[in-house]
């Protein structure tokens, strides 16, 4: 079984690394990993002793970050590894404040196991939902380096509980603890024998919650909001056949809301041809921006003034920027949620703690969060143009139906919060136990 594992990572490596002239990502995760070894051995000591933290990517990174900050406020001197698996984590946090150093994952072998954790002798690691790299685990166990799961969710569908999973249950033995989300995920593993368990909940709750506890505007989404009382969609993390969907459902509607569409990848292609599907009128993200910065004068809060006639009041504004989704759902009147028509929703969290009302499409079994938000009636599944179009007429012509559906997705928030504190005591007592 060792076998098979080991020669799955190898083709797999060979796949992407024949894969990159012609695909972007792949191409990104070669290019990235080239001067690996030369970086961490030039930061080997400051890593000295830290706490390594490895997300496969932006999503996963989110939910350990509440972990990461609430034991950076109790230990500020100690140095950070951030690893993650995929390009798209790597490049939107490389630079991130908490951390001593950014880096990519070794690819997992026996050899690089040994030579990462020679280089930084962590003393505590924490990996975050779905990541399993056997030689990684098995080093870190081997060195007896405390080595948390947190946030995790476990499925009856996935390997460990398949009659050929002998390797992937192996693999949860290799953990000092496992925090997982829920009930069923504690049960599925104790039919296996393994009870260093804790049902400690969701971590993304609190970092949603953090973020609306923030407070902060995103000014030019608020003069957009403002521009006129025509509610706003925001509709977010969006693929090819959200954007389809979206333009079919608004071109039915006789009185749609103004739409704001933030695409999972904004890349020069996809935003151009957002700007082709979409209602007109159609304004730019990032050419607003300009025009404003240039053409109006600065304001007491900062924030634009909407003018008669100007960019501002168009159909359609596309975000061709990163980084700004999660607070600028709290200027929509309702949301649409992308990834539903394709490998799985993104954070309908994100949106539903602002108490807005979300919507998403049918693939989203794997996600516990959407359930409950239909539970609570705070969120909507929609699975073709026509039941997009029915949620958000209903939501246009109801005003109070809407509201009372943003407060049933925020309540739900709320009430999954606490995850971090139920955590992080664990976590705290290993670095001062290890250090």
């Amino acid at each position: 079984m060792h076998l098979l594992t080991n020669l799955g990572t190898i083709l797999w490596s060979l796949a992407v690394h024949t894969a990159a002239p012609f695909h972007p990502k792949a191409r990104a995760w070669v290019n990235g990993r080239r001067g690996l070894w030369e970086r961490l051995t030039h930061k080997a000591d400051r890593l000295q002793g830290c706490l390594w933290m490895h997300s496969a990517s932006v999503g996963e990174f989110e939910q350990g970050l509440p972990i990461l900050e609430a034991i950076k406020a109790e230990h500020p001197e100690l140095p950070v590894l951030l690893t993650f698996f995929s390009p798209s984590g790597y490049e939107a946090r490389k630079d991130h404040p908490l951390a001593t150093h950014v880096e990519y994952l070794p690819n997992d072998s026996a050899r690089n196991a040994e030579r990462l954790l020679s280089l930084i002798r962590p003393s505590t690691v924490l990996w975050v939902k779905y990541e399993f790299w056997r030689h990684h685990l098995a080093a870190l166990k081997r060195h007896n380096v405390p080595t948390y799961l947190v946030s995790a969710i476990f499925r009856p569908d996935q390997p460990f509980f398949r009659w050929y999973g002998t390797a992937w249950r192996q693999m949860l033995d290799q953990f000092t603890w496992l925090f997982v989300q829920d009930e069923r995920s504690r049960a599925l593993l104790d039919g296996l024998g393994i009870r260093n368990v804790t049902v400690a909940g969701d971590t993304r709750f609190d970092r949603v919650m953090r973020i609306v506890a923030d407070g902060r505007t995103v000014p030019l989404a608020k003069a957009f909001q403002r521009a006129n009382d025509t509610p706003v969609l925001i509709a977010g993390s969006t693929w090819s056949a959200d954007e389809d969907l979206l333009a079919t459902a608004f071109r039915c509607m006789r009185t749609p809301p103004r739409l704001l569409v933030v695409p999972h990848e904004p890349s020069a292609q996809a935003v151009n041809r957002l700007i082709g599907t979409m209602p007109p009128p159609v304004e730019r993200w990032t050419e607003l921006e300009r025009l404003l910065e240039t053409s109006r004068p600065p304001t007491s809060d900062g924030d634009p003034i909407p003018n008669e006639g100007d960019p501002l009041f168009a159909r359609t504004l596309v975000m061709d920027r990163t980084g700004l989704l999660a607070r600028t759902y709290q200027h929509a009147d309702m949301a649409y949620v992308g990834g539903g028509f394709g490998d799985g929703i993104h954070s309908l969290l994100e949106a539903a703690a602002w108490g807005i009302p979300v919507i998403f499409g049918p693939r989203h079994t794997k996600f516990a969060e959407a359930q409950g938000l239909i539970d609570a009636d705070g969120g909507i599944q929609v699975n073709n143009a026509e039941e997009l179009t029915s949620v958000v007429t209903r939501w246009m012509r109801d005003p109070q139906a809407r509201a009372l559906a943003g407060l049933a997705a925020e309540r739900y928030v709320r009430s999954h919060a606490g995850a971090t504190a139920r955590i992080t005591p664990a976590v705290l007592e290993s670095i001062a136990l290890h250090r």
